[in-house]
């Protein structure tokens, strides 16, 4: 332990980035690893073969339900628990949740152990995101590196369905070592977040202005009286003033009309509909669904397995450009154009499975679109929605931001999943023209909702939505001052 904490600099912030990595590809295997194995009969041999439409819909979602219900629970236990022991948390959950799904004969205890489960991804998914952007010491590394999170994220999805496909086909129970496996990455992540500190934000906001010091120090890895140390320092005590001044607290009821004047209530507004928006256009219902899609489009059974894990693996391959282009495009400019591709996608898909004699050829163009959406909405609808939420969120409230998104990404999941599986089975394709009415909703929603923060700091951001008298104030100058300073600093050693 001594030695972690003599870390600093750069290396600190890896050892960071590895442990949060390894959290969401947790999150995202988590998430495809029983779709591939559900519909299989040793699977079903093992809990009873149970009958019914909604055994298996809720078997899949009451996972995403439980991560809904710990998402409220962030919004009361996050801030005094800290970003660090929340994703612990979350760690320690998953940890049981897999030893019990992985040796579950019947449906009760697979769910229960869902639940437990979904318990530890809802905090992680919370708090995984902040504890980066917080970490970040330059505002144009938060959005790569966030970003970089997620492209482990919806690797764990691909890896999960190919894992499933390996033991698909075998007669025996062979699916209990993907079920079994996520807890693999609840270890390596939790072992490493034991010796790893919180934030230096978290512990200013918290009044433990020493460790933040120590943090802030480390991240830096120069003297705490280096300018560069100080200019953010002073950034981030002048931010919390302004936050804790009595006319510009947040009042619960602003969640509803937001009349103050840092606009908290209305980013946290943004924070949970710019995910759950994003789970109404229908991703996670293709992720858990897939091989049901394929099916119904008309493919065998074998194809329809292998076609999943391949379109998982495109969903995969889309998150990785994103780390490499969201500050030269910026956020919402690559929320729009992806937006508007993803509804093409969506109107060519619904058009192919909607024709009353489909033949080789539309299923095939079918299959493309579906294809291609996963693929764009990879690089468009996943890193940059769960970096925007934490992003703009004041920073004594950012736990609720992130909260706030992360309830929105798990209701609407619970929802599309197990509402979705359901009118897969009744009304068939026409449940996906609610998924194309929910992309071109995207477009509308960014472009009057969502402004442009590539570029800012986080204090910065506070700033782009308060009111215009509390962008003059003495508080207000005081973060833009010590930005600038911090800026020149850097020129001045380039020269």
């Amino acid at each position: 332990m001594a030695g972690l904490q003599a870390v600093k600099g750069r290396l600190l912030y890896r050892i960071m980035s590895f442990c949060c990595s390894m959290a969401f590809m947790m999150y995202g295997y988590d998430a495809g690893v029983l779709g591939g194995v559900q519909t299989t009969k040793p699977f079903l041999d093992a809990i009873g073969n149970p009958t019914g439409t909604y055994v298996i819909p809720m078997i899949a979602s009451s996972y995403t339900l439980a991560a809904a219900v710990c998402s409220l629970a962030v919004m009361a236990i996050g801030m005094p628990l800290g970003r660090r022991n929340c994703i612990l948390l979350g760690d320690g959950l998953v940890i049981v949740g897999a030893i019990l799904q992985a040796t579950a004969f019947s449906v009760a205890q697979i769910i229960f152990a869902r639940v437990l489960c979904g318990l530890g991804i809802g905090a992680i998914s919370c708090t995984v995101p902040t504890y980066m952007a917080e970490m970040s010491i330059e505002s144009k590394e938060r959005g790569p590196e966030v970003s970089l999170q997620c492209i482990y994220l919806i690797t764990g999805v691909a890896l999960a369905y190919w894992l499933d496909f390996g033991v698909a086909h075998s007669t025996r129970q062979l699916w209990r070592f993907p079920i079994a496996f996520q807890g693999f990455f609840a270890i390596v992540s939790g072992g490493g977040m034991l010796f790893l500190p919180d934030t230096p934000r978290w512990y200013y906001a918290r009044g433990r202005n020493g460790e933040g010091d120590d943090v802030l120090r480390r991240l830096w890895d120069r003297p705490l009286d280096d300018p560069h140390v100080q200019g953010m320092r002073s950034e981030i005590l002048a931010s919390i003033k302004l936050e804790t001044e009595e006319e510009h607290k947040f009042n619960v009821t602003d969640l509803v009309w937001d009349r103050s004047d840092l606009r908290a209530g209305k980013r946290i507004r943004i924070s949970f509909l710019i995910l759950s928006i994003q789970q109404m256009m229908g991703i996670n219902l293709s992720v858990y669904y897939s091989t049901v899609i394929f099916l119904q489009v008309g493919l065998s059974p074998y194809l329809a397995q292998l076609l999943a894990a391949v379109m998982a693996t495109g969903f995969a391959a889309g998150t990785y450009p994103l780390p490499w282009t969201i500050e030269r495009f910026g956020r919402r400019n690559i929320l729009i154009w992806s937006a508007v591709i993803l509804t093409i996608c969506m109107i060519v898909f619904v058009t192919m499975i909607g024709l009353p004699h489909p033949g080789a050829t539309t299923q095939w163009v079918a299959v493309a679109a579906i294809v291609l959406y996963n693929f764009v909405f990879g690089y468009g609808w996943i890193g940059v929605p769960w970096l925007y939420g934490p992003e703009i969120a004041p920073l004594k409230y950012r736990h609720l931001g992130g909260a706030a998104g992360a309830f929105g990404e798990w209701l609407f999941s619970f929802i599309t999943v197990f509402a979705g599986g359901i009118a897969l089975e009744n009304v068939g394709w026409k449940i996906w023209i609610w998924m194309l009415l929910s992309c071109a909703a995207a477009v509308l929603f960014v472009y009057f909702m969502c402004p442009e923060t590539t570029g800012k700091t986080l204090e910065e951001v506070d700033l782009l939505f308060a009111k215009p008298h509390i962008q003059e104030s003495v508080w207000a100058r005081q973060t833009t001052h010590d930005n600038t300073s911090k800026e020149a600093v850097v020129m001045d050693e380039e020269v």
